[in-house]
């Protein structure tokens, strides 16, 4: 009942289409003013006419279908309603009136026009709907002209989407595919090939550009990004493919292009299967899983149906935030949000004998390098002790697996905060074969928008209006984004047998400098016109190039390709821990001085200079 009310106009339309193709069918044959006896012969067969075409026109599904999406399927609908209707009112009038003053040629016409009048009228709503017709008819002219550059898949559906919406309209393709320039895809014309961008912009008036290139690589994302701030106009663009969400390629995806289309590289291919075997079924224990890389971490982690996800947090906000999110995303999801610092041996050993985890992914440190300076016993007592105290309980509990996420910084360090990661690292190497837990090292450099990390402070220094500062005009670090980290991660963590330090492949180091003149452009500035970029010099502690193996480490393959094994060297718990032992009493006595000569001795490569808290000045990473 409620179906038959909602399509009432669509039946009493079709309904007026069967009655007026069958009149029209008889004045064409007999002429108007028809004869009296054709007059009741048409009034008495009507009635009949109707009922038997709208039972077929019902029962054939045609009154289901949406006007606004009408399409060739409803064509062949109506074509088979139309001609199964025809026969039946033929062999229905036969047995009422013998088709007495019923010519053959209005049988012949009927058909026709009813195809016509049940047809040009959804063709029309849906034009209506699809084009600009209901805005040239009403006057309006706010119209933005689009070109896309793309004319694939994605830009198909995104022009449907366009004619469909209305406020756009596409008057052309760019691709690079030869193939197709000279032909049309929805009826709009492919005019070339993308290096085309800025003459069919001044041409053709555009006033936005939409790139729909959501499996375009990088670097492909440079070029044509490059062409596009050459037009001057404004473009938006889709996401990359594994980020569509359900595959959706419509208006409310665009988005602007992020730094991240233009420095992220090809779609890792993960080997899934092994990764779920390790991790599905399994309790996961993630500390710092409130910041950047942890709560990605506890995402993907969330995705493969662990049996209970435990997140360490000290931040209360990090973890309040981590944990809403999750519980929205992974209802089914056995979440235990935890507030703690893996510092506190108490609360450490006390979380692991509860929630038994049988993966512990180490990823609380603080990382900050200039801040971490002048501040050498907070980032031994958490970068270091906190990795003992956490590796230790870890193995005490009889943990399948500790993962601990380190750094490019910690290769020659030349910082605090590189010196203490190294000093976890090679606790972690000597913690392996003393228990059952397998412990293993990942080891990547700069996550792109990660906290703390130099994108969030160029957006900001962006928004201001400048200056963007930058240490020194050749400084240069590997980057990577957060979810292709994460995945490395989990990939390494998977693949690992114990003792391993994994080298994740950054591809090749990207200036700074690069980046700063990107993301001005990227917001619609020119470099160095409209916004200064000011080199303040290096910062202690600070490379001009990050390093991902030490000398001795030598890289070797492993079953993926964007995993690098870098041979361990050899570190005998029996000779760290007595180090470690005299960090943490430096540390109660608080002598800093003390902590810096004992982390020498423990990390001998390290080239520290020390900076006193007074000179410390937060600047770019």
């Amino acid at each position: 009942m409620l179906l038959f009310s909602h399509r009432f106009p669509i039946i009493l339309h079709d309904t007026s289409g069967v009655a007026i193709a069958w009149i029209l069918a008889m004045i064409i044959r007999y002429g108007w003013p028809l004869t009296p006896e054709v007059e009741t012969t048409l009034w008495q067969t009507l009635p009949v006419v109707i009922l038997i075409q709208s039972l077929v026109l019902w029962f054939d599904g045609l009154y289901q279908s949406i006007w606004r999406f009408a399409s060739l399927p409803d064509l062949v609908t109506i074509l088979r309603s139309v001609f199964i209707g025809t026969l039946a009112i033929v062999l229905v009038l036969v047995l009422f009136n013998r088709l007495e003053l019923i010519p053959r040629t209005s049988l012949l016409f009927y058909p026709f026009l009813l195809v016509f009048f049940l047809g040009m009228p959804r063709l029309l709503y849906r034009l209506w709907h699809e084009h600009s017709f209901k805005f040239l008819i009403t006057g309006k002219t706010h119209l933005q002209r689009v070109l896309v550059l793309g004319a694939g898949t994605s830009g198909d559906l995104l022009v449907r989407d366009m004619l469909r919406c209305g406020g756009y309209i596409p008057v052309g393709f760019l691709d690079d595919q030869p193939r197709l320039h000279g032909g049309k895809v929805q009826g709009i014309p492919v005019l070339g090939s993308l290096d085309k961008v800025a003459n069919v912009v001044e041409s053709l008036k555009i006033d936005l550009i939409v790139i729909a290139m959501p499996s375009a690589t990088a670097e492909q994302m440079q070029q044509v990004v490059e062409h596009c701030e050459r037009s001057h106009v404004p473009f938006r663009t889709l996401p990359k493919l594994d980020n569509l969400v359900n595959a959706q390629v419509n208006l409310k995806v665009l988005r602007d292009v992020a730094i991240e289309d233009l420095l992220g590289r090809d779609k890792i291919e993960l080997d899934w299967q092994i990764i779920q075997t390790r991790l599905q079924s399994k309790i996961v224990m993630v500390s710092g899983g409130g910041g950047s890389i942890g709560s990605e971490l506890c995402h993907q982690i969330a995705q493969l149906q662990p049996t209970a996800l435990v997140i360490l947090e000290r931040c209360e906000f990090n973890l309040y935030q981590i944990d809403m999110q999750l519980r929205q995303a992974f209802p089914n999801l056995t979440l235990h949000a935890c507030l703690g610092d893996v510092t506190d041996s108490v609360a450490i050993r006390h979380l692991l004998k509860t929630y038994q985890p049988d993966l512990v992914f180490h990823a609380a440190a603080y990382k900050h390098v200039p801040m971490l300076q002048s501040q050498t016993r907070e980032a031994v007592r958490n970068n270091v002790l906190g990795t003992q105290n956490l590796a230790e309980a870890v193995a005490e509990q009889g943990c399948e697996t500790f993962v601990m996420i380190s750094t490019d910084k910690a290769v020659n360090p030349t910082s605090v905060m590189g010196a203490t990661k190294r000093a976890a690292e090679i606790f972690c190497q000597a913690m392996n074969g003393h228990s059952k837990t397998r412990f293993i090292t990942v080891r990547f450099g700069n996550v792109l928008g990660s906290a703390g990390s130099v994108v969030p402070l160029f957006k900001e220094q962006i928004a201001r209006g400048g200056p963007v500062t930058v240490t020194h005009p050749e400084i240069s670090r590997y980057f990577m984004t957060i979810p292709e980290a994460c995945q490395l991660i989990l990939q390494a963590a998977a693949m690992g047998q114990g003792g391993e330090i994994f080298v994740l492949d950054m591809g090749k180091p990207i200036k700074i400098r690069y980046l700063a003149e990107q993301m001005i452009r990227l917001s619609g500035k020119v470099p160095n016109e409209e916004i200064a970029i000011v080199y303040t010099g290096l910062r202690p502690g600070e490379k001009l190039y990050e390093e991902l193996f030490h000398l001795e480490e030598k890289l070797g393959k492993t079953t993926h390709p964007k995993i690098l094994l870098a041979a361990p060297r050899n570190n005998h718990l029996v000779q760290v821990t007595p180090l470690l032992n005299a960090l943490m009493v430096a540390s109660d006595n608080y002598s800093e001085e003390e902590i810096q000569q004992v982390l020498g001795q423990l990390v001998p490569e390290m080239t520290v200079e020390k900076l006193s808290s007074h000179e410390f000045k937060i600047a770019v990473d």
